[in-house]
């Protein structure tokens, strides 16, 4: 069962090449909503984990507000974007080597089933965002409803050393996928992420079972992380039109 929460307002054969960006659709209003109410669970002295991409980004606009006014936080960034977004908001920040815990990561999706289970990875961020969202005590998802669905059957983005990139494509195809090199938008060549590395967005049609392909691509020589967020959610926030819905691990 969700529970609901009211709105309170703001708070090497050539390989098949295409752009995939950041999961469309969801309003930006449902995403400011999430963000903001997760947000809220932030208490004086976290330590906090600071996802990426649009819906995570509301929830570090709000975080830096609140430390404007007197609250005392620390945030672990989990791209160059969330921490130049936090910097320019006033959040003081702080490495993984550098702090004991993280006490509350907050994180968006490219979807979420019934389990909690994720998709990320829209963003090539996904690497360091799995790193920083373990290691939380609490890790929260934001989402607008557009993320939300019953089973996953979103492209799985897996980062791969540039190098290898020829045997984890035969390899994903061994598996049932079907593997696509991500390429920018702003620049003739592929996507490379904040970790020097190459993307592959894999279709696996309807993913019936998450933790089987999770551990599956997590075995493959060459895959430095995949897209596939396991039994690590807390709970998620989903921003609607008339407030912001919460379902946790337990229900």
């Amino acid at each position: 069962m969700e529970t609901v929460v009211p709105s309170t307002g703001p708070l090497l054969s050539p390989p098949m090449v295409a752009t995939r960006m950041k999961t469309p659709g969801g309003s930006d209003a449902a995403k400011r909503r999430a963000g903001e109410h997760a947000a809220e669970l932030v208490s004086d002295g976290d330590v906090v984990g600071l996802g990426t991409g649009s819906t995570a980004a509301h929830a570090i606009r709000a975080l830096g507000r609140a430390v404007d006014d007197g609250l005392d936080v620390y945030g672990v960034a989990t791209s160059y974007a969330s921490r130049d977004l936090a910097r320019e908001v006033g959040i003081p920040l702080v490495g993984l080597d550098g702090i004991e815990r993280i006490d509350v990561a907050i994180d968006g999706a490219d979807q979420v089933d019934d389990d909690l289970a994720l998709i990320k990875g829209g963003g090539a961020a996904h690497a360091r965002e799995k790193v920083v969202d373990s290691a939380a005590a609490r890790f929260v998802v934001v989402a607008d409803p557009s993320k939300v669905a019953p089973e996953l059957d979103r492209p799985v983005a897996i980062e791969v050393l540039p190098d290898a990139r020829a045997t984890v494509r035969r390899s994903i195809r061994d598996l049932g996928g079907t593997p696509t090199l991500r390429t920018a938008e702003r620049k003739d060549g592929p996507v490379v992420t904040d970790n020097g590395n190459l993307v592959l967005d894999c279709e696996f049609g309807p993913i019936t079972d998450p933790e089987a392909l999770a551990t599956a691509l997590a075995a493959t020589p060459g895959v430095v992380e995949h897209g596939l967020f396991v039994d690590l959610a807390d709970e998620i926030h989903v921003g609607r039109d008339d407030g912001v819905s919460v379902r946790t691990t337990d229900e």
